[in-house]
């Protein structure tokens, strides 16, 4: 039952990452949605979510939000490191930015996918009932998830066929992760850890790479106006899904 919720995850992450193709000749508006999402889901979704799991503190501070901060600086060591690497080999960067970089944020989103899989399969080991309220609540973000992963790849500077290999790979990712609850059990404050470090990971992604972005060439107030929409459309499927 699990993996067949999961295939639901599956279609509406193919859905989002559509949606981002087909709109880019809006393609700053694109980017502040992307922007109000990614900002949505860190601060509405994953955070809330990780200091109820990982709620032990370590020097007065609890692990989630250390983690969290780790997530961030993360993020831009890589994206420096890269950069770095491809000036240092002379290699191509769009717009100073990596395209490994792009690709790696992907994999990062394809890595939280499988958690959201993993997290149906273990509702469903709890009951039929929790199962269903978990799913559809995954269901609901994997809208955005195929969203950001397809803008994200590109922004980068990727072509169009690596953003949509790396958009299948999102939207297959449930479905493994549900699977492989049949075998594996993953500790509840590991798993708290874990949405704390990529939790950070996107804030990063969202406050210094997509938004300043979706702002530099069109400055427009329909650009701030998708950023909040989509902001609140995270709050729209966490308080539903609550």
């Amino acid at each position: 039952m699990a993996v067949l919720v999961a295939l639901g995850a599956f279609l509406m992450t193919l859905a989002g990452g559509w949606t981002a193709q087909r709109v880019t000749d809006r393609r700053h508006l694109v980017l502040g949605l992307a922007g109000g999402l990614m900002l949505g889901v860190v601060g509405l979704d994953l955070l809330p979510e990780a200091l109820r799991a990982a709620g032990e503190e370590v020097f007065g501070v609890p692990a989630a939000l250390l983690l969290f901060v780790a997530g961030f600086l993360l993020a831009h060591l890589v994206e420096r490191l890269l950069a770095a690497r491809q000036a240092a080999h002379g290699g191509e960067e769009k717009e100073g930015r990596a395209p490994e970089v792009g690709l790696t944020a992907a994999a990062a989103m394809v890595g939280h996918s499988v958690m959201d899989g993993v997290a149906i399969g273990a509702a469903f080991q709890v009951g039929g009932g929790m199962g269903l309220a978990v799913a559809l609540a995954v269901i609901a973000h994997d809208f955005a998830d195929g969203f950001n992963t397809y803008t994200i790849t590109s922004l980068y500077g990727n072509d169009r066929r690596k953003a949509i290999m790396m958009l299948v790979a999102d939207a297959l990712a449930p479905v493994v992760g549900a699977a492989s609850t049949l075998f594996v059990t993953i500790p509840e404050q590991l798993l708290g850890c874990y949405l704390g470090l990529f939790g950070g990971v996107l804030l990063y992604l969202a406050a210094a790479e997509i938004l300043p972005e979706a702002h530099h060439e069109h400055p427009a107030r329909s650009t701030l106006l998708c950023t909040v929409a989509g902001a609140g459309f995270i709050w729209l499927v966490v308080g539903l899904a609550g």
